[in-house]
């Protein structure tokens, strides 16, 4: 008894997990874009890419502060035969000789963003022993030395760095919310596309059960003679039709929720049912706003603006190296030498360093001179195809916002339209199973019903299509008149 219990409960148990791994996943709109931002492979990219850009960001920010770095060579041994001049003899002899040394060095180095040169500051302490016909050992420090060195050709990298640098992050960060858009877009695209899927099956199956019923109601009248055998014919055909229909249809959704669930990472077996969003309050966007948030925020404008910065350094850059190159290095500091390691570091001697180098060209067969001139000419191109694609996008911003406005109106008019074709039918139908409408009058009515179910769907994606492209080309939601939130965080993957 016990056993048979144990059973009955075990299949109880299995019928229900059957049964919920068979419930379908139902989702909204903004549902599905919700797990595309959490789990979509596209999403995992765009992140990576972020990433990339970001850690590019944090070095060019560690750079502007101090670095310290410790140089060791622990140990050093050379044997070798060198010549020496010999006092008693007077003449020069070869002699054998052997050396080991070590050495320690720190440097704290700063750099100065608007000198373009690095200070300096550093101690090193060196260790020497001498084996052979003279012995002996030697420590040689530098207590403290504090100098500057600086290339004087007139280009400062330091400076165009700081010009460039924060363009080039800020862009990185819009590039991602451009793509987080582009995301959204693609989901509306396989949505709607389940959702017309979905609403094709509906109709058929609905279509097929009316089918159906009217050859049922076709055969009734056929024998009473009220309608001709053709009529009747036709019914028939209207039935095989619409279970073909009803067949192809099925297909059709599964293929659709294949390609849904597989963009939102979700297990493409998952049997998904999208719920249709609502009629969207109208919005009004002024051209000038969408036109005026473009400019600033589109990350294609803010590469352009990148690419005209770095031609302009290349341009500083060669035209300052073409003349001559130029660069001083100058340091005080203190140093000793002596036998032990405590006398070296007592009573130190004043050391001066102060190198100035210069390199000139003479002959270079007009190397430095092209060079000058292929980077004004890449800048020249920068700037003109920077204004070719501002150009572009307001054109493209303006099309889209006026795609956007028709929109809105062809979705009220298309619920409209839905309405009045599902009333058409209804009444179509009755009309034709008590006799007062011909065959030809319910398909046509059918037909039409159809046809406005699809242009709803359609309108709907057209809508949202247009509504998340306008966002991604301005970078800002004009239903909640705020930029685009973005959680960097979350693009680093460090979720809270």
């Amino acid at each position: 008894m016990l056993r048979r219990l144990l059973n009955i409960l075990l299949f109880i148990i299995i019928a229900a997990i059957t049964s919920e791994a068979a419930r379908p996943v139902k989702l909204t709109l903004d549902d599905a874009i919700r797990i595309a931002n959490d789990s979509s492979l596209t999403v995992f990219r765009y992140q990576n890419l972020y990433a990339s850009g970001y850690w590019e960001w944090r070095n060019y920010r560690a750079n502007r502060l101090p670095s310290l770095s410790l140089a060791l060579t622990p140990a050093r041994y050379y044997r070798y035969i060198t010549q020496r001049y010999d006092s008693q003899e007077n003449i020069d002899v070869f002699r054998g000789q052997q050396m080991y040394s070590a050495s320690a060095g720190l440097t704290a180095t700063q750099n100065v963003d608007f000198l373009g040169g690095s200070v300096y500051l550093e101690t090193d302490i060196e260790y020497l022993r001498n084996f052979g016909d003279i012995k002996g050992t030697q420590f040689s420090s530098i207590p403290v030395r504090l100098g500057y060195r600086q290339d004087l050709i007139g280009y400062n990298a330091f400076r165009w760095e700081r010009k460039i640098e924060p363009l080039k992050y800020e862009k990185v960060k819009r590039e991602f919310i451009y793509n987080m858009e582009s995301v959204s877009e693609e989901v509306v695209t396989r949505f709607f596309a389940l959702a017309l899927a979905q609403s094709e099956y509906n109709l058929a199956t609905e279509n097929l059960a009316s089918a159906d019923t009217l050859y049922v109601i076709g055969e009734r009248r056929f024998r009473i003679a009220s309608i001709s055998q053709a009529d009747l014919l036709t019914l028939q055909l209207d039935k095989v039709n619409a279970e073909n229909a009803v067949e192809n249809a099925r297909i059709g959704i599964k293929r659709a929720q294949f390609e849904l669930a597989s963009y939102l990472g979700l297990d493409t077996d998952s049997e998904i049912e999208v719920t249709l969003p609502g009629k969207p309050r109208a919005i009004d966007i002024p051209v000038d706003m969408a036109l005026e948030y473009a400019r600033a925020n589109n990350p294609t404008l803010l590469g352009h603006k990148q690419s005209i910065l770095e031609a302009q350094r290349d341009v500083s850059k060669t035209k300052a190296e073409s003349r001559f190159n130029a660069s001083v290095n100058a340091s005080i500091g203190f140093n000793q030498v002596a036998n032990k390691f405590a006398d070296a570091y007592r009573h130190p001697l004043r050391q001066d360093l102060v190198s100035l180098s210069i390199s000139i060209p003479i002959v270079d067969w007009g190397v430095r001179r092209g060079k000058y001139n292929i980077a004004r000419n890449t800048l020249n191109v920068a700037e003109i195809a920077a204004r070719q694609e501002e150009l572009s996008i307001e054109q493209d911003v303006t099309m889209t916002l006026s795609d956007f406005n028709t929109q809105q109106r062809l979705v009220s008019s298309a619920v409209v339209a839905l309405d009045l074709a599902d009333m058409a039918y209804a009444q179509t139908r009755q009309r034709f199973i008590i006799g007062k409408a011909d065959i030809n009058s319910l398909t046509l009515s059918h037909s039409r019903q159809q046809e406005a179910s699809k242009n709803y769907i359609t309108s709907l994606q057209n809508y949202w299509l247009s509504y998340y492209k306008i966002r991604k080309l301005t970078l800002y939601d004009f239903e909640m008149n705020i930029p685009i939130p973005v959680s960097f965080d979350n693009a680093l993957g460090l979720k809270h």
